[in-house]
């Protein structure tokens, strides 16, 4: 092989997986290998390609609950051995771990939450579980360090993620912007029982993505309408402290996103987030973004021009920040030179041109 993809798992819809089907795009036929992959779980265009999971993948259980079988990752990534001449590691903590004889290039999706985030932005559940986490931390920090080292070539999404791995890792990594791949033409479909007007939070039901505190926000908005679009363990929890005026409706497809961002005043992103995509994907549609903040949030949105900042993941600062929204205030120029950084004609050719530069290490040229 030529060229070949590692992606951590393959199980859900989420911006990892969006971006992974743009690469494929750069490199039609290039073969997927992944710990976990669940057609139904993701997205369908998936099905179409070569996608190689992990014997592992076999166990139903594990593959239904793959957070379950965290301790055994980096180990099974490890012994994964790929013969192509250029591997690229599309990862958030895992998939930079294979082993192969040709070039291997390293995209950060995300720095792995499980070692350099706060234990309770990770796990929210028993002081137990939470104790064998910081165990696990312990003993995988040194794996971590050594295989995204491994890499020929780091490649991140954005100039705060450049600076975290240059901490960490005393890596100089290459600012490859992610594409946006939701087009904003294509068609829509209103979701039942939501009437256009309300705030929308996209995300996966995850602690760090700290959507209690924005649903405790909108407990002090009564006259306003959250809907959150996603799915994930922190779901009941949220449920049901949920106030009358927000709504749950799941994972939305992507003509349900459509109609969301196009009839929503604003998106609400209070994650702790390396690089958000969502944000991108409501400029497609004008639409501003309520964000944290921080580390990668802050290269994607402006103050004032595409939308709000508060400063702490906080009830208070959150609702205080989605009062100042104001559909007059924001910048349309601005929305598309967000959206024209991350067109995915331009990272594809940046991708490509990676890979041309790193076969050339081989002695062989990148066929046209």
């Amino acid at each position: 092989m030529r060229v070949a993809f590692v992606h951590d798992n393959l199980v859900q819809r989420g911006g990892s997986e969006r971006v992974l089907l743009s690469m494929l795009a750069a490199f039609p036929g290039a073969p997927v290998f992944t710990a976990f992959y669940r057609a139904e779980a993701t997205y369908p265009a998936l099905m179409e390609q070569d996608v190689r999971p992990l014997p592992i993948n076999r166990v139903g259980p594990l593959r239904r609950r793959h957070r379950a079988a965290f301790p055994t990752l980096p180990f099974l990534f490890s012994r994964l051995n790929v013969d192509a001449d250029v591997v690229i590691c599309s990862s958030s903590g895992w998939a930079q771990g294979v082993q192969t004889e040709g070039r291997k290039v390293l995209y950060f999706h995300a720095l792995a939450q499980w070692l350099h985030s706060p234990v309770e932005h990770v796990a929210r559940a028993s002081v137990a579980r939470r104790a064998a986490l910081g165990v696990a931390r312990s003993t995988l920090v040194g794996w971590d360090n050594r295989t995204v080292r491994s890499a020929d070539r780091h490649l991140v999404m954005g100039p705060a993620m450049r600076a975290r791995v240059a901490q960490l890792y005393g890596v100089d990594a290459e600012v490859l912007p992610p594409p946006i791949s939701l087009d904003a033409d294509g068609p829509s479909r209103a979701v039942d029982g939501v009437v256009p007007g309300f705030f929308l939070a996209a995300a996966r039901l995850m602690p760090y993505k700290n959507l209690d505190a924005v649903v405790d926000a909108f407990a002090q908005l009564p006259g306003e309408r959250l809907v959150i679009a996603g799915d994930g363990p922190e779901g009941h929890r949220l449920r049901s402290m949920a106030p009358g005026n927000v709504l749950f409706i799941g994972n939305a497809d992507d003509v349900e996103l459509r109609w969301l961002y196009a009839n929503c005043r604003a998106l609400v992103s209070a994650g702790f987030e390396a690089y958000p995509l969502t944000p991108i994907e409501a400029a497609g549609f004008a639409r501003p973004t309520v964000a944290l903040r921080e580390a990668g949030s802050v290269d994607v949105v402006v103050e004032g021009r595409t939308g709000e900042f508060f400063d702490r993941p906080a009830p208070d600062a959150i609702a205080a920040a989605v009062r100042r929204v104001d559909g007059g205030r924001y910048d349309d120029a601005e929305f598309q030179r967000l959206l024209d950084r991350h067109a995915e004609s331009t990272f594809v050719a940046g991708l490509r041109d990676t890979v041309e530069h790193e076969l050339g290490r081989v002695r062989k040229p990148l066929p046209s």
